[in-house]
């Protein structure tokens, strides 16, 4: 039994190594490559590889041209539309909705914009696992899908996935996947969280360049999220993050999280469109070309929110020694407007900025996943989540 179990072991975590190798590689590697890079034998890899495809895990793909005697090298890569994972994600202002495979291609999607502060958990949910199965319903016929992953703007406890709290949606100790009516929820997590491992990845399993990072989204509410070394560092409970709700000014303005001065009263949309004297339905793409036409009113606001964004965020970095700070959502659209106050008070206040200057980039300037998907990135990383578990695991599904 013993014996049994040890070999059980060996082959998942063969089949894990073999799998990462080439989900990470710039070039679909061959068997043969794989051999070298891995270790492993050429007939231990041959037979990993077979399982793997059959599994649906790897694609072979047009054999290389030979260069000598011998059978030409078939090159492996991820597989398409066999296994599928969807992000879903509610937020304050939007629902978005993406099923994406192994390879990074997106299959369906779905966003449509909601005035959703104050909302009914139930009644949004129900409509969710509607919305759900009108884009599942556009897979291609044959497809394995994982399930879903939802991504939400507040405290979600770790391991329930309940929410005990989201400010800006008016929802407060909620348990959402039983709402989500006709649809698998497998798991719930934070929208920053989620948002950050589009962030760290190129596609699923491919690692960009940001691997140490401050990543915060802004859309009516700013969330955060801590990467190093490529993993998400979630805290202990799995709440951390809430820079939103870190005090620029303590005699501020009231926020929705009942405290006095946060950043979210100075840099989200809603606190960006009262400071312009802009209605709040306003939507982003149109304060953008205002700020570019020279609107006062909206220059004036975007200063401010740049400024309480640079005071907050320096406390960030001089915390954590975290130096790169990427903005997404709202903030990464508005960023060229948003740097010439942030960056000085980036500068002035990181202790460390004489050695290691502080780097505040837009998601949409970076290589990753999130850079590449404008208006999804949170959905995105959600349905990474759900494909990471068959790349950290793939034994479970060959």
């Amino acid at each position: 039994m013993a014996g049994s179990a040890g070999q059980a072991s060996l082959r998942e975590a063969n089949l894990r190594l073999v799998t990462a190798l080439v989900y990470a590689s710039d070039e679909p590697p061959s068997r043969a490559e794989l051999a070298s890079a891995s270790g492993l034998t050429r007939s231990t890899v041959s037979r990993l590889v077979d399982e793997l495809v059959a599994g649906g895990l790897l694609r072979e793909l047009d054999p290389a041209p030979a260069n000598g005697r011998g059978r030409p090298a078939v090159p492996l890569a991820p597989a398409r539309a066999s296994l599928v994972a969807t992000g879903a994600e509610v937020a304050a202002a939007h629902v978005s909705v993406r099923c994406i495979d192994l390879s990074g291609q997106v299959l369906a999607e779905r966003r449509h914009e909601a005035h959703l502060v104050g909302s009914d958990p139930g009644m949004v949910l129900a409509e969710l696992g509607r919305t759900l199965a009108s884009v599942h319903d556009q897979l291609p016929d044959g497809v394995r899908h994982l399930g879903t992953a939802l991504a939400l703007p507040g405290l979600v406890e770790r391991g329930t996935g309940r929410l005990l709290q989201a400010p800006n949606l008016g929802w407060r100790d909620v348990v959402p996947a039983p709402l989500v009516t006709g649809a698998e929820v497998v798991h719930v997590g934070n929208e920053a969280d989620l948002a950050a491992l589009a962030l760290t990845q190129r596609r699923p399993g491919r690692p960009s360049e940001l691997i140490d990072v401050v990543y915060v989204s802004g859309e009516v509410g700013i969330g955060a999220a801590v990467v190093r070394s490529g993993q998400v560092m979630a805290g202990r409970h799995g709440w951390a993050g809430e820079v939103g709700h870190i005090s620029v000014d303590p005699t501020g303005p009231t926020c929705r999280c009942g405290s006095r001065g946060c950043l979210e009263q100075y840099a989200g949309r809603a606190a960006i469109l009262r400071a312009a004297g802009l209605p709040e339905d306003t939507p982003p793409p149109d304060l953008l070309r205002l700020a570019d036409d020279g609107h006062l009113g909206v220059r004036r606001a975007l200063t401010r929110a740049g400024w309480a964004l640079g005071v907050v965020l320096a406390g960030v970095v001089n915390l954590l020694d975290l130096p790169t700070v990427v903005l997404g959502g709202d903030l990464d659209l508005l960023s060229r407007h948003l740097k010439p106050a942030a960056e000085p008070e980036l500068t002035s206040r990181v202790l460390s900025a004489r050695w290691v200057a502080p780097q505040l980039l837009g998601a949409g300037e970076s290589d990753s996943a999130a850079g590449g998907s404008v208006g999804s990135p949170t959905a995105t990383g959600a349905a990474y989540h759900l494909l990471g578990e068959v790349l950290d695991h793939p034994a479970q599904h060959v």
